[in-house]
């Protein structure tokens, strides 16, 4: 059963690993820039899993310590997982213990697969969403890993290597705007983005946007509602 269901995940996951091995590199590479062991970028990749908070803490750690900042700056980078884990509680259901690990081990990239991929019919889904998030953690854990340790014998000017996650959200925004036939949900969030940007500023857009999309959300839901029982 086991088996099965490594083997029918391990095609969806391949893709990721390409992504997830360039930009866990460019995160141990950067680490390695600032002068931290690899064992550094090892452990925060395995622990926080979360790329985008990850390179944030670069500078949290050069900083004076803030653990107040630190948890509300985590909470706006990551604020996005709430709303995955409510998408994801009816295919939690019945996974048994592996439920805990897929929860912590939740990405953009498992929750695209886990989402949206129905596994065969002889595959159990938990141990196929289980072995999904577990090789996506591996692959991002051996990027980083290895970016820390070539950074020991490889210098070069890792300026602007942090722009790697925007560069990534920007191509998983365009792939999902090709594959989309209705793009309202694309716009409205784009549009409370920037409008949220302009108010509130760049350190603290975040939330109120992701607040304003989901009012935005509800209301064409209703909407949507209203209409079909006319």
């Amino acid at each position: 059963m086991k088996r099965k269901a490594l083997k029918a995940a391990l095609p969806y996951t391949i893709p990721i690993a390409i992504g997830f091995l360039f930009l866990g590199m460019s995160y141990g590479f950067l680490m390695r820039s600032k002068g931290f062991s690899f064992i550094y970028p090892m452990l925060m990749s395995l622990f926080i899993f979360a790329g985008s908070m990850e390179f944030v803490t670069v500078n949290l750690l050069l900083s004076a310590f803030h653990p107040l900042y630190a948890f509300f700056l985590a909470l706006m980078v990551n604020a996005r997982h709430l709303f995955y884990g409510i998408s994801m509680l009816s295919k939690y259901k019945g996974v048994g213990w592996k439920k805990l690990y897929l929860i912590y081990g939740m990405c953009d990239e498992s929750f695209t697969v886990n989402c949206t991929v129905t596994p065969p019919s002889d595959v159990d889904r938990g141990w196929f969403m289980f072995f999904v998030t577990l090789l996506n953690h591996i692959y991002w854990v051996t990027g980083a890993t290895l970016g820390a340790l070539l950074g020991y014998v490889i210098q070069f000017d890792t300026k602007g290597i942090e722009f790697v996650m925007t560069a990534l959200f920007i191509v998983m925004f365009i792939n999902q705007w090709e594959e989309a036939t209705e793009h309202r949900s694309a716009l409205t969030g784009f549009g409370c983005s920037v409008l949220c940007l302009f108010i509130f500023g760049k350190e603290s857009f975040l939330l109120p946007a992701m607040a304003l999309m989901i009012l935005c959300f509800t209301f064409y839901r209703k909407k949507d509602r209203g209409e079909e029982t006319r």
